[in-house]
């Protein structure tokens, strides 16, 4: 290990106690940006940062929220910006950014202000600083987080300096070094654990091997340590890089999910459209319409249903089971706990749920006593408070929703908490009572599939337009 290195240690423990302990001087809310020590920039957990966040269904040029949404609508899978004047602006070619910070030999790049060309000066990676003011990167979510056929999620590649000082990549075969048994995917799964608010010192070092010798990574200080010797070796993250060019091929390739194929029996296969969605009108004489309407009128006897529609979107169903797979193998195998729980929305939400799921920071909260997620009711009488009626009809969908193992949550969360004596194994959900939970606040949208969307009044319909609404929903016609 360098005399630098060394000499650098005390400060650099110290800035990362600063850092996992909040004590350090506060910063502006706008940014969403962790610098660790290696100089590589990451976003954090909270729903602050997710809201700065680049949008996927944006880049896809089908995000449905619009305006609405409250991510970062751009062209490309990341954005460099810095501070002037308590306001975010952007960089000039910032692609030739991008690429210099997918370098990990690359600590500073000579740019320009996008709007006055005329103010040059270095970015500096590990700083964080154009000039003097301070820099950010924003970026679509880590891959790490999404089904794999999700297009232009960020890739992170983690790095360490062998005696020659040059970057390895974790995982990959060396002429002069032994293989890891980490890769830069289990490196970011374990680092995006430790940036969860509530985690334990325990998640913030990850033990592996390589070859005959035992290290550990400190995430806290980007700093590699042999268990035996003792020596120390600097960590790097960087994104792997993607042009402009390659951003436009991603968006028109046809990228399918490598997973389970399978769809409900009673779904219609002839209306599956790839990508969107299709809303099928329930007969009212269906067994399928009679098990929705008896589970909302166990709680709302006193309204009427109007309509059930059953909704159809592959890509989000395969995400379902995607993340129901991923919960099971977390789970040793066993089954994860499903339920069918309902969620008050107005109708002019409908088509951007049935598109992109629930998003609590669009379709509205309803409430945070119990944290800051999606939230869900057993009984349908609860989640009718949190419906908007549009001429006095309301909408309300009844969702499946993976549960898996909850605790009782409180207002203070935006992730579940962490598992007692587990580090960084979280609960699935959070939720009111535990002897008796009727709500469930999730916090991951790839849990829940809103699977029916049902519209009802206060009052029961003339019996020719119940006729004809019978008549109609018999032959599967939306109204």
């Amino acid at each position: 290990m360098s005399s630098d290195l060394v000499r650098r240690l005390p400060s650099i423990y110290r800035n990362a106690h600063d850092i996992k302990n909040k004590s350090s001087a506060p910063v502006p809310q706008a940014t969403s940006e962790r610098r660790d020590s290696s100089g590589s920039v990451s976003s954090t957990t909270t729903h602050q940062e997710e809201s700065d966040q680049i949008c996927l269904y944006h880049i896809r040029k089908s995000c449905s929220f619009q305006d609405k949404c409250n991510r970062v609508h751009f062209h490309l899978p990341y954005r460099w910006q810095f501070l002037d004047g308590g306001k975010w602006k952007d960089l000039d070619k910032m692609e030739l950014i991008e690429e210099a910070y997918s370098n990990p030999n690359k600590n500073r790049i000579l740019c320009a202000d996008l709007v006055s060309i005329f103010r040059s000066d270095y970015l500096n990676f590990e700083s964080m600083k154009f000039g003097t003011a301070r820099a950010r990167r924003l970026s679509t979510p880590s891959s790490v987080t999404k089904p794999p056929h999700f297009i232009l999620t960020t890739e992170w590649i983690w790095y360490w300096t062998d005696d020659f000082g040059s970057w390895q990549e974790y995982g990959k075969q060396g002429m002069e070094h032994p293989t890891t048994t980490v890769s830069s995917s289990d490196l970011e799964k374990a680092y995006l654990a430790y940036c969860t608010p509530g985690s334990d010192t325990q998640a913030a070092i990850l033990k592996f091997q390589a070859g005959k010798h035992k290290y550990e990574l400190d995430f806290r200080v980007f700093i590699q340590r042999n268990l035996v010797y003792g020596t120390f070796r600097k960590v790097c993250r960087r994104p792997k890089y993607v042009s402009p060019q390659d951003v436009k091929v991603k968006q028109t390739s046809n990228v399918k999910f490598q997973g389970p194929k399978s769809i409900p029996d009673h779904w219609d296969p002839s209306a599956l459209p790839d990508p969107g969605f299709k809303l099928i009108t329930l007969s009212s004489l269906s067994e399928e319409y009679q098990k929705v309407c008896n589970l909302f009128n166990n709680t709302l006897p006193c309204y009427y249903v109007q309509k059930i529609e059953r909704v159809q979107n592959l890509a989000l169903w395969e995400v379902y089971q995607w993340q129901k797979g991923q919960m099971q193998k977390r789970n040793g195998g066993k089954a994860v706990d499903e339920r069918q729980l309902f969620h008050g929305t107005s109708t002019g939400l409908v088509d951007a749920i049935c598109q992109q799921n629930f998003d609590w920071r669009v379709c509205g909260l309803h409430g945070t006593s119990y944290g800051k997620g999606s939230y869900f009711a057993r009984d349908a009488a609860y989640s009718h408070h949190y419906t908007k009626p549009d001429s006095k009809c309301y909408t309300m969908f009844l969702a499946r929703v993976l549960v898996g193992e909850f605790t009782r949550g409180n207002a203070s969360l935006v992730r579940p908490p962490a598992k007692e004596d587990q580090g960084n194994v979280l609960y699935d959900s959070c939720v009111n009572s535990m002897s008796d939970p009727s709500i469930f606040v999730i916090f991951e949208k790839h849990q829940v599939y809103p699977e029916y969307v049902i519209q009802y009044t206060s009052s029961k319909p003339l019996d020719g337009a119940s006729s004809l609404l019978s008549l109609a929903s018999f032959f599967g016609i939306r109204q």
